[in-house]
């Protein structure tokens, strides 16, 4: 019996001596990424009733017709704009656009809406970011209600995670809001 006794306070004491250091907490780590300051150039895709300004870094790549993606190829990012002409379905557009981002609310955490309007240039629209792990946290519909609608999504090809994602987002989302604002009608 002592020799277990002496056994177990030995290793005891072995264990409280071993701990002698004092132990500080690691201050939390933050994400270091930096992007290029954004310079812009006005931008005609081809064909299409619309112009706007782009960031130079950002790379258009065409899909069908109206539609494209301007890419961020070291974010791994797009934008997807799709350009639809104003036929008597101004409501289903708008519907869809809406749709669009409110399919997300299930994995938002919030969805903040900007109306946005600069009626000089007839550009009249809604701004959207979405806080959570959605599939796209920003995107914007615009349209003079009378013939020209266009929609930009940023789809991220990685599985959505906000936190990582963020300052990407951030970056891409002042290029947004520098498209709608800049956006102007070629077909007056």
């Amino acid at each position: 019996m002592k020799k277990i006794s002496f056994l177990y306070a030995s290793i005891t004491a072995l264990f409280f001596a071993s701990c002698t250091e004092n132990v500080t907490p690691k201050p939390d780590g933050f994400l270091s990424l930096e992007y290029p300051t954004a310079t812009y150039e006005s931008y005609v895709y081809p064909n299409c009733n619309f112009k706007f300004s782009k960031n130079q870094s950002a790379v258009i790549s065409p899909e069908e017709a109206c539609s494209f993606k301007i890419d961020y190829p070291k974010m791994k990012a797009s934008i997807y704009m799709n350009y639809r002409p104003v036929e008597n379905n101004l409501t289903m557009l708008l519907k869809d656009a809406q749709k669009l981002t409110y399919n997300h609310t299930i994995k938002a955490d919030d969805i903040q809406e900007s109306v946005y309007e600069h009626p000089e240039k007839k550009v009249y629209g809604m701004f959207y970011r979405v806080i959570g792990d959605a599939a796209t946290n920003v995107q914007f519909y615009a349209t003079d209600s009378t013939k020209n609608f266009v929609v930009g999504t940023l789809y991220f090809y990685a599985k959505p995670n906000f936190d990582s994602i963020y300052p990407a987002t951030k970056y891409i989302e002042e290029d947004m809001k520098k498209i709608m604002e800049s956006l102007e009608w070629t077909n007056k």
